[in-house]
């Protein structure tokens, strides 16, 4: 028996409700699927890991489909994508606890936010309702139409892409491999494809169709597993002479911000720095803002001497800080950067700035405001932690390192973004990924930002060097799986001495980057509107 016979008989029973109360009863089912139509996909992320949430999104395409307007299926989408953002991101409020005057405020960006971003949801399933599409191939368009609006939450406006669906798989698993041929966009498309192919279980339409959907989309998924079977069984883990230490400070955001606090914090990372070990490594990576302080100020002291005297002749520290410049042009004469700097010591005295990463994709509402001179106007600057924006720097790329290969540096957020790191022309040998994920605490966010950041390693390549102050620090190889024994869980304080990976060949994805997603999405957007294209063409009779 089909599934929709069952709710045919359930839809039966409330339609033998008084009228008032049917149509009240409907509206509370409606909107009680449509939230769990996104929390079950949000728990299907790490580190939740419920994979059965993936069935949110054929659930979420039968509600759309089932709205009676257009207007109906939007707000179907959006609360959909409330509930799967509120999970996936409540995580940001923590950020607000750091500064105990700012707590009012992570209520707001703990529900704005989901509540921005799901407008792409909830557009993407009223213009699907709107097409009213037959046929099971309708699987295709909702498919298409969803993850278009997930590309463009990606970059419309400098784009915030958290969780897409396809990073519903665990990084370096077997699933997650298939974003070395289509990224992780390609990935998503596929997902919410196979997955959604089991929506004509329960609807109009011939059984045999329906059952062929269902197959087809199980079989989509078992062939993209089967892939990354043998891509990973294929796989030839070999490392490089480089040794990199990733330094783990355990420094608590909260606690950073006093003068005893700031001692403490310079004498801890030059400890861990200068630590012993079975062989000197030749990189010692810190974290994003690894010192309350700017580059100006820290170079300028005699921490400098400190951190100097920590690091030994041919080796290079990468280091997190944020740097100011004077520009008599910009709003209060400076700019700054948040910055990561390489520090070579050559043997002579000091460390000489070999080269100097500004990060190039900024926070908004973390470190610059949309919209600046009106929410400085109104009061809303305390939101950022400097006395004025953070500057965007030029369009990423690798930079040489001494005594190691050319890597590219991803600050933080920018590891969520694929396409930074270039794939074919210029490509680096790794990837160093400095974050401080300290501002959200013991939450799912930072581990989900280690799942995000391993898909870069995954579509490149390259292996991936990461370090936070407070966890997850690793080092993650070429097929985004954390190489044994290197990796620091949050509330650790320690160093990962690692050698560095070789990297795999150049990967289809990083040859031709998003358009064979993009090519993907238009065909089945034009598969999924085939059916109303010909009968459209169909001549009336007496024509």
């Amino acid at each position: 028996m089909f599934p929709d016979v069952a709710l045919d008989r359930f839809a039966a029973r409330i339609r033998a409700l008084p009228e008032r109360r049917r149509a009240l009863t409907w509206r509370l089912i409606r909107i009680g699927l449509a939230l769990v139509a996104g929390a079950g996909t949000a728990l299907a992320h790490p580190p939740f890991g419920l994979l059965f949430g993936l069935l949110g999104y054929p659930l979420l395409m039968i509600l759309s489909e089932r709205s009676d307007t257009t207007r109906g299926a939007f707000w179907m989408g959006w609360l959909a994508g409330f509930a799967y953002f509120f999970i996936g991101c409540w995580w940001v409020a923590e950020a607000f606890f750091v500064n105990p005057e700012q707590a009012w405020m992570a209520p707001f960006a703990a529900s704005l936010l989901p509540a921005g971003i799901g407008l792409f949801w909830g557009a993407a399933c009223a213009l699907y309702r709107r097409f009213a599409p037959i046929g099971v191939v309708r699987v295709l368009l909702f498919a298409a139409l969803f993850c278009a609006a997930e590309w463009l939450r990606g970059h419309v406006l400098t784009g915030f892409p958290w969780n897409p669906a396809g990073a519903t798989w665990r990084a370096g698993g077997g699933m997650s491999q298939f974003a070395s041929v289509v990224g992780v966009y390609g990935l998503s498309l596929v997902t919410v494809a196979a997955t959604a192919a089991l929506a004509p279980l329960v609807g109009p339409g011939a059984p045999r169709s329906r059952l062929i959907s269902a197959g087809l989309g199980v079989l989509a998924l078992v062939s993209v597993g089967v892939f990354g079977a043998v891509r990973l069984a294929q796989a030839d883990l070999q490392f490089t002479d480089t040794l990199v230490r990733l330094v783990q400070a355990d420094v608590k955001q909260e606690t950073k911000w006093s003068p005893e606090a700031y001692r403490s914090i310079v004498d801890r990372y030059v400890a861990l720095t200068g630590q012993p070990g079975a062989r000197v490594p030749d990189v010692v990576v810190w974290p994003e803002g690894a010192l309350p302080a700017s580059a100006n100020e820290v170079f300028a002291s005699t921490d400098a001497t400190a951190i100097a005297g920590a690091l030994r002749p041919g080796q290079t520290l990468l280091m997190g800080l944020a740097r100011g410049e004077a520009d008599l042009t910009a709003p209060g004469g400076g700019r700054y950067y948040n910055s990561l700097f390489a520090l070579a010591d050559e043997g002579g005295p000091g460390l000489r700035i070999a080269a100097v990463y500004d990060k190039h994709r900024l926070v908004p509402f973390g470190e610059y405001l949309p919209l600046g001179s009106v929410m400085t106007a109104i009061g809303l600057r305390s939101l950022v932690h400097m006395p004025s924006d953070f500057t965007a720097g030029p369009t990423p790329a690798p930079i040489q390192i001494p005594g190691a290969p050319p890597a590219q540096i991803l600050i933080c957020y920018e590891s969520l973004y694929p396409g930074f790191t270039p794939g074919a022309a210029g490509r680096p040998d790794w990837i160093v990924n400095a974050s401080n994920d300290a501002w959200f605490g013991a939450t799912s966010g930072p581990r989900q930002h280690l799942n995000l950041a391993s898909y870069r390693a995954i579509e490149t390549g390259l292996p991936i060097a990461r370090a936070t102050p407070t966890g997850i620090s690793a080092m993650i190889d070429p097929w985004g799986r954390i190489v044994d024994g290197q990796r620091l869980d949050p509330g650790v304080m320690g160093v990962i001495d690692a050698p560095l990976p070789r990297p795999t060949g150049v990967t289809p994805y990083g040859r031709l980057g998003d358009w064979p997603f993009l090519a993907a999405l238009l065909a089945a957007a034009l598969a999924g509107l085939w059916p109303l294209i010909l009968r459209t063409r169909v001549p009336r009779i007496g024509q």
